[in-house]
């Protein structure tokens, strides 16, 4: 488990870190979401004791991370999949990481199979690809068959079955108990994968719940409603204290209602209906709902007609 208490740190007057404090459990997948320059990147330097913090704390199951003699055995992690030496071959970068951590030579092989490198394990690093890196990076992550895991966006440079590889890895490691962190811009991919959110801006905590609980509070669940018989389903939906409001093609949206109870409305009316769907936000539309008033830099639309 990691543990983050009254985490802070400041870089001259600028406050990129204020006071945050989380756990991060084993057995699930926990996304770590903000908006660019909420801290996330120097959060998890701080995790791994990259950068010293300038108030709080940090646990690795209990310790320190300078505290670890061996720290690839209890944590890995995928910070900056380029940061390995391009003049050995990926065999030889792992190898170097196994000898520092007493870990077994047999491991590196072990390794380079799951990320799916053996048939250029002998190749130098430098000539990879940057999704052939990322895969030597997590293997990098792996090598020590840690109980704890950390990912800063793992499907950077990834093709689509890669993507789909490392989202049943993570999921795979979790449900072997196992404490699963990762960070990412692609919040499609999150929804799939994560199943708790730690959520910061401008280095504060802003949400530290389950996946549905957070797309529940932070966005609209409504209902959409089509018949042929617009004006009577709206009459009834009227008199049986529903709020319809319009919506493009003739539909209608209620809030507050189920399915279940705007079909058998329907039903009780005769109405015949064409559509009846509950619709429930994204993660992404729910998380730019929360974060909106802490994104450092903001965009504007193309109708502003904003300078270069």
């Amino acid at each position: 488990m990691i543990e983050v208490e009254g985490l802070t740190k400041r870089f001259g007057r600028k406050v990129a870190v204020d006071h945050l404090s989380f756990q991060v459990r084993p057995g699930l997948v926990t996304g770590f979401l903000g908006p660019n320059g909420a801290g996330k990147s120097t959060t998890m330097r701080m995790m791994l004791g990259l950068d010293h913090p300038t108030g709080g704390s940090v646990r690795i199951d209990g310790r320190h991370y300078r505290d670890l003699a061996e720290p690839l055995k209890h944590i890995g992690a995928l910070l900056e999949a380029k940061s390995v030496h391009g003049g050995r071959t990926a065999y030889n970068n792992l190898l170097c990481l196994a000898q520092s951590n007493r870990i077994p030579e047999s491991r590196v092989d072990d390794v380079l199979d799951v990320v799916g490198l053996t048939a250029v394990a002998r190749k130098k690093s430098k000539g990879f690809s940057l999704g052939m890196g990322q895969r030597l990076g997590i293997a990098a992550a792996l090598l020590g068959d840690p109980e704890i895991l950390m990912f800063d966006e793992p499907v950077n440079g990834l093709d689509p079955e890669g993507i789909h590889w490392i989202r049943n890895l993570m999921k795979a490691l979790a449900h072997e108990g196992r404490t699963i962190f990762v960070s990412s811009h692609l919040m499609s991919e999150m929804a799939l994968t994560a199943d708790h959110l730690i959520v910061i801006g401008q280095g504060r905590l802003l949400a530290n719940t389950s996946m549905a609980d957070f797309i529940h509070t932070n966005s609209r669940s409504y209902a959409r409603l089509r018949s042929p018989q617009r004006e009577q389903l709206k009459d009834a939906l009227h008199e049986g204290g529903f709020t319809a409001a319009d919506a493009a093609g003739g539909v209608l949206e209620v809030d507050g209602a189920t399915t279940e109870e705007l079909g058998e409305l329907a039903a009780r009316h005769g109405i015949v209906l064409h559509e009846l769907s509950a619709q429930r936000a994204s993660l992404e539309e729910a998380f730019m709902q929360m974060t909106a008033e802490s994104v450092e830099y903001h965009s504007r639309g193309s109708g502003e007609g904003e300078g270069v």
